[in-house]
Formats: C-alpha cells, sequence, structure tokens
C-alpha cells in the first residue's frame, strides 16, 4: 500500500512546489491537490461536512489552480506522482483540460493522476453551465472526450455536452492517465467508476470501507472490468492498525493532509509521518 500527501492549497500556504519537493524527500508517493473554481456566496447546496451552506475551512475560497499548482510541483520533483483529490472536469472546456492535463504529463514524465469528483457545489457547477441532475453524465462525456484526444491521432467525440469532428491533438499523454472517482462509496457511484474510472477515492469521514470495497470489487468483476480498481482512502492520523486493516481489504494508497504551516514546521512533520508509516 503506497502513502501520499494532499495539500489544501491557498493563497497563503507554502507554495505547492515546496511541499510537494518535501513530500518526495520524505519518500512519499504522491502529491495530490484540491479544485474549486470559486464559491458562490449564495447558494443552495450544503456542504457534506457541515450539512448547510457554511464551510468548515476557508480554504475554499482561497484554492489554487490545481494544474497551474501541478506545474509548479513537476519542475521540482522527479519521482512523485502528481494527482488532484480532487479536480471538477465538468467546470472546464474538455478539449482545453485534456490539452493541459497532457502537457503536464508529457512534461512530468509521465506522472499524472485524475482525481476527479462529481462536485458537491452544485451552485458552483451552475455557474460553469452543468444542467441540474446532469453533472454524471456531464463528467462521463468529458472524460471519454479527453481519452480520446489522449489516444487517438484522429480524436472524434459525439456526445450531448462535446462534441468534435476529427481532430489532432498533441501532446499525448507519456502513458495511461488514471482517473480516480471521489464520491460517496455507494452503489451508485461504484456503477460510474466500473464504466468509466479506473478507481475509487474515498471521502472525508467515511465510514468502515470494507463492505464497500467489496461491492466495489463485486461491481468491477460484473462490468467485465480485469485486474481490480485502485482504492485511495483519506486518512486523518495514522492509525496503523485501520491501515493493516485497509491494505488487507484493498486499499491501494492513503492520502494524509497536510498542516497548514511553515515550511520547517511542514517538514517535520512529514518527515515524523513517513517514520510512523514506515514497513506499512
Amino acid at each position: 500500500m503506497r502513502h501520499g500527501i494532499v495539500m489544501f492549497t491557498s493563497d497563503r500556504s507554502i507554495a505547492p512546489a515546496t511541499a510537494a519537493r518535501l513530500a518526495e524527500e520524505a519518500g512519499f508517493a504522491s502529491f495530490c491537490v484540491p479544485e474549486h473554481t470559486h464559491i458562490p456566496v449564495r447558494r443552495d447546496a450544503a456542504h457534506p461536512r457541515t450539512g448547510d451552506s457554511s464551510l468548515p475551512d476557508d480554504r475554499y475560497v482561497r484554492t489554487l489552480d490545481p494544474w497551474v499548482a501541478l506545474s509548479t510541483a513537476a519542475a521540482v520533483t522527479s519521482r512523485i506522482r502528481l494527482g488532484t483529490a480532487v479536480a471538477l472536469p465538468a467546470e472546464h472546456d474538455p478539449l482545453a483540460l485534456a490539452k493541459a492535463i497532457a502537457s503536464l504529463d508529457h512534461l512530468a514524465g509521465g506522472r499524472v493522476t485524475l482525481g476527479v469528483g462529481f462536485g458537491w457545489n452544485t451552485d458552483e457547477l451552475a455557474d460553469h453551465g452543468v444542467p441540474p441532475g446532469k453533472r454524471r453524465t456531464v463528467l462521463r462525456e468529458y472524460i471519454e472526450a479527453m481519452r480520446a484526444l489522449w489516444t487517438a491521432d484522429e480524436a472524434t467525440y459525439d456526445g450531448d455536452f462535446v462534441s468534435f469532428g476529427p481532430s489532432w491533438a498533441w501532446p499525448k499523454p507519456v502513458g495511461d492517465v488514471p482517473i480516480v472517482v471521489g464520491a460517496a462509496g455507494t452503489s451508485k457511484t461504484f456503477d460510474w467508476i466500473a464504466r468509466t474510472g479506473d478507481g475509487w477515492m474515498t471521502t472525508p469521514g467515511e465510514g468502515d470501507i470494507r463492505d464497500k470495497i467489496t461491492t466495489l470489487h463485486r461491481t468491477w468483476r460484473e462490468a467485465g472490468r480485469v485486474g481490480l480498481p485502485e482504492v485511495v482512502a483519506l486518512a486523518g492520523k495514522p492509525n496503523l492498525e485501520q491501515l493493516d486493516e485497509w491494505a488487507a481489504a484493498g486499499v491501494t494508497e492513503t492520502l494524509f493532509g497536510l498542516p497548514d504551516r511553515t515550511e520547517p514546521e511542514v517538514a517535520e512533520y512529514l518527515h515524523r509521518l513517513a517514520g510512523t508509516l514506515a514497513d506499512r
């Protein structure tokens, strides 16, 4: 089981490039950042953790663009994987986003993992023109369209929300860009993953995930997918007994949050966490 770091970026935190470099030096396998283009002040969507319109952290309104942040991280690292936890592709033009991700993966030497969400903030999605009740369909079409651009010499796609005729688009990603879906562990989510994704990322505060992983594996097999899906678990403080249980259940990677502290404090935290996780 691999271990990675997720940094809630903001305009007042240490630089993502610094955090990624420190995480790589400490031996972590991945470095991830989130995405929100904006947060509407007035909205009907409740935050999953607060249950109402209040936000648990003001960094939601200060989040850096993930692709800019990861590009700076790519320039100062060489081994650590670079990902999103999670990005919101439905809030972008898919042709332009496909170019940005492929360019990052090309320049980083094939280290990009695309963690995606359907988007809890439906008011934010509405500002991007995503119709009510269609966020899962839009995301599926966008991913399919981006994969076409990443893999075909002459890519085409014809959907309800994105459509283009034969097109050239380079660079291509170095290899496959894994797509991991961060969403509640429900049958509906697992059906979507088995059709379109490469794995599941848990949500903060997700309950016992062992039975959910069993359901995901069964859904995966029933859909005719080979192998096993990636399972990325968001972790709080390291609980070694829980980590052993997760590994046995099929978790392939854990992500630990980075404290919003100074560079020396972050470096100390990462090395202390790496020592705790040694041999796990």
